[in-house]
């Protein structure tokens, strides 16, 4: 890809790349995989050459753009149906993670609101490459984040988890993690299930204790999907002893 151009045919040239990538599924559903709806559409092109394609258009436009070109490409790109896509936006938007500013939680958020992300692949991506770094050097904004918790859209709510993650990997933002599993404990979708439990599970790599302490508390109240991937990283017989302590029925701590 050369530089030069606008935004535009940058992404018009980066869709027709991938597109000439594109594979038959074969045997694989995708649509089944990721559980999403019939708008979501595959080329089937591997994640190697979407990161790939990615980060060479970063390079490519790393003394023309700033991060508010690459920005605007990724807006185009996301918008498009193909999970492919969306992802070489995400992608060469996360190359500018250096620029990045609070304003870029803005732009997330309606993404994830406005469905432009319903499925798990695409809001992870933007939580991991987009604003888990953001928060990183912003940890101001995480008081924002954390009330995605409460949003209608489950989109926002899975990222309200995900996006801490980094955080709670060093041992970060503790307080708000545990708040954030918290209120999504009712949630009713296995999906916010299991981002909880990853979020737990991130926290105890640096205080297993208060992970164990809190998972006994509340364990009957927590659901089990959450639970299961919470303790993941406890030793066979930990994590017998943890799902014996909070099995439903009985009487938490």
């Amino acid at each position: 890809m050369t530089t030069g151009g606008s935004v535009e045919s940058a992404a018009r040239r980066a869709i027709r790349e991938l597109k000439a990538n594109a594979r038959p599924p074969g045997t694989f559903d995708a649509s089944r995989y990721f559980r999403t709806t019939e708008s979501l559409r595959f080329l089937n092109v591997g994640t190697p050459v979407v990161r790939a394609l990615g980060k060479a258009i970063a390079l490519d436009r790393r003394d023309t753009w700033t991060v508010g070109d690459a920005l605007a490409f990724a807006d185009i790109l996301i918008a498009d149906p193909h999970l492919e896509i969306k992802g070489i936006g995400i992608v060469t938007l996360a190359c500018f993670r250096r620029q990045f500013t609070p304003a870029l939680l803005g732009t997330c958020k309606r993404w994830l609101a406005t469905n432009r992300s319903a499925n798990w692949a695409t809001t992870d991506s933007i939580c991991g490459s987009l604003i888990g770094p953001l928060l990183l050097r912003h940890p101001e904004l995480v008081p924002v984040v954390k009330r995605w918790a409460a949003h209608r859209n489950m989109w926002v709510r899975r990222a309200a988890a995900v996006s801490l993650v980094r955080l709670a990997a060093r041992g970060l933002a503790l307080d708000d993690v545990y708040d954030v599993a918290v209120a999504l404990r009712p949630d009713g979708h296995d999906l916010i299930h299991k981002a909880a439990g990853w979020l737990l599970r991130e926290a105890g790599k640096t205080d297993p204790v208060r992970l164990e302490r809190h998972l006994v508390a509340h364990g009957p109240a927590i659901p089990r999907t959450t639970l299961r991937y919470a303790i993941e990283r406890f030793p066979a017989a930990k994590r017998r002893e943890l799902l014996a302590a909070t099995r439903p029925g009985r009487t938490a701590r």
